[in-house]
């Protein structure tokens, strides 16, 4: 059995970067999708054959360029990540390994071993993002559990939101720094999380009124109600 070394797990801000994606095949369209989700400055987008009108129109009025020839080596420097996922495997190995000469970060579709980056699953609710990677084994594994993750990580949002809010309260304190952090332990191993899921702001206010200091009891009522009305 192939011996694969163990991954890193990070979170990348593509925000105001400029990324590369090769092929706009149904794969490539997809990282796009992605890519574009996250804000980037710009993206390069290549493929050797013309794009559909359809295609054509999906690009309108969002930060790509797009242009129909195969990729070359400048068209990869300055990027800060590149997806090779054109339908060719001998290709997309090849970009691969300009990328790895220029010491920029890829994304390879076919082989997947070829690349360094490897996209996971991403299951969002507001401000909570989970990531589940296979680390290229199956795709479609990481996909379907993906999808029985949605819901737990949706009964947390509630409790992200008020925390998000609740935390730069608490630390402002004019009290000891460990003092405060141990408020903060102390709502997050809290029954916090199912109180709020099921929307029972009762049980939520008597507890974070034993747990909260004094100072910001009458701010607890205003953040309950923020946090709820952030689901739709």
């Amino acid at each position: 059995m192939e011996n694969h070394s163990p991954l890193y797990p990070v979170f990348l801000s593509l925000k105001n970067r400029h990324c590369l994606v090769v092929g706009l095949g149904e794969v490539g369209l997809r990282k796009l999708a992605g890519v574009l989700d996250s804000e980037p400055a710009s993206v390069l987008a290549l493929d050797a054959a013309p794009l559909s009108e359809k295609t054509l129109a999906l690009l309108k009025n969002r930060p790509v360029r797009f242009e129909q020839r195969q990729c070359r080596e400048e068209d990869i420097s300055g990027k800060t990540l590149v997806f090779a996922a054109t339908g060719n495997r001998a290709e997309n190995t090849r970009i691969a390994g300009l990328c790895s000469k220029l010491g920029v970060l890829c994304n390879c579709a076919a082989p997947p071993e070829q690349g360094d980056v490897f996209i996971p699953a991403v299951v969002r609710q507001g401000r909570l993002s989970l990531a589940l990677s296979t680390g290229g084994a199956s795709p479609a594994l990481a996909g379907q559990w993906r999808l029985e993750l949605e819901q737990w990580l949706a009964d947390r949002r509630r409790a992200a939101e008020f925390l998000a809010r609740l935390r730069p309260l608490v630390l402002d304190l004019p009290h000891p720094e460990e003092e405060n952090k141990q408020v903060l332990r102390a709502l997050a191993r809290s029954p916090l999380r199912q109180w709020l899921a099921e929307g029972d702001v009762a049980s939520c206010r008597a507890r974070l009124s034993e747990i909260v200091p004094a100072e910001l009891h009458d701010s607890l009522t205003s953040l309950l109600a923020e946090s709820l009305d952030d689901l739709p």
